[in-house]
């Protein structure tokens, strides 16, 4: 039970975080849109306010509409909680905290149950990821351009992109036939892409986090200096690469852009040299080991 805890305590913390974020209970029962107080503050995840059981805002999506909304004022409050946030995790958050990583995660595990072909991250997804900074441009810079145009603001991710958004559209949906007999192209739409995102996830691993999400590529900033994150000893490391090798994520280096701090870097080094600290200066020595690549297999055979 105990080794059973160690493989899936990331799941459980997101599992966690989901039913953190989901605490209106009134609303869940209802499936209707709550308008508690609390929804005026930002959860660090992706997670949509229109959600039923939603009691916080998506950052995303408040920096949408406070950016729109404020006659291309900086929205401080919005911007403060993503900088808070990125400083303190980075994108830990995308690994630990996130409810659409977290469906990502058992799309990917349903995936292997039904032996699905995986697609391996190659040189074409790692081009491919830096997609997401085209979103996160279209989502910050895009707003701000129609405002100055025509003085209309369009939250261009939450419109046509936002799988979240999407699911509580359709759950929302699915027992109003009020709302059932006005939706039309959009929602058909969005319903696309979440069909796409879900399938793709069952092959890919978290396609939407690595392509698409602008929360993501916000966070991916911080991920070298935020204050909880994985960092390598320098000293104990032979530069094996098996780090990178078993992140499923397209990183060059641990801790990069792309990392979600999921922890498979540590599991694969014999060396000890990785490990998840608040900074570099409280990391100790590790003591010294023999390791080379062949030692690095003998650790993976044993692991399997």
């Amino acid at each position: 039970m105990k080794k059973f805890l160690m493989r899936t305590k990331r799941h459980f913390v997101q599992l966690l975080a989901a039913l953190l974020y989901n605490l209106d209970f009134q609303g869940i029962a209802t499936l209707s849109v709550g308008r508690s107080a609390t929804k005026g503050v930002c959860v660090p995840g992706l997670h949509c306010y229109s959600c039923p059981g939603a009691i916080g805002a998506c950052p995303i999506g408040a920096l949408q509409q406070s950016l729109g909304a404020s006659s291309l004022k900086l929205p401080f409050y919005v911007v403060g909680c993503l900088l808070a946030f990125g400083a303190l995790f980075g994108r830990t958050i995308c690994g630990w905290a996130c409810p659409f990583g977290f469906i990502q995660d058992m799309l990917d595990k349903l995936g292997r149950f039904l032996h699905i072909p995986k697609v391996r991250k190659n040189a074409f997804t790692r081009k491919l990821s830096y997609l997401k900074y085209v979103v996160l441009a279209l989502v910050v810079i895009g707003p701000l351009v129609t405002l100055a145009i025509d003085g209309v603001a369009s939250p261009l991710f939450c419109t046509y992109l936002c799988p979240a958004g999407t699911i509580a559209g359709v759950a929302l949906v699915s027992t109003s036939p009020d709302l059932q007999a006005i939706v039309g192209a959009l929602f058909t739409w969005k319903t696309a892409v979440l069909a796409v995102i879900v399938v793709a996830a069952m092959a890919i691993y978290r396609p939407f986090c690595r392509f698409l999400c602008p929360l993501g590529a916000l966070y991916g900033f911080f991920n070298r200096f935020c204050a909880l994150r994985y960092v390598v000893d320098e000293n104990a490391c032979t530069n094996c690469g098996a780090c990178v090798e078993a992140c499923r994520m397209d990183v060059a280096r641990v801790s990069d852009h792309e990392c979600i701090q999921c922890g498979a870097c540590k599991k694969s080094c014999a060396c000890g040299a990785i490990r998840f600290s608040v900074s570099r200066s409280s990391l100790k020595q590790p003591p010294a080991i023999s390791c080379d690549n062949s030692g690095q297999e003998e650790v993976q055979k044993k692991g399997k």
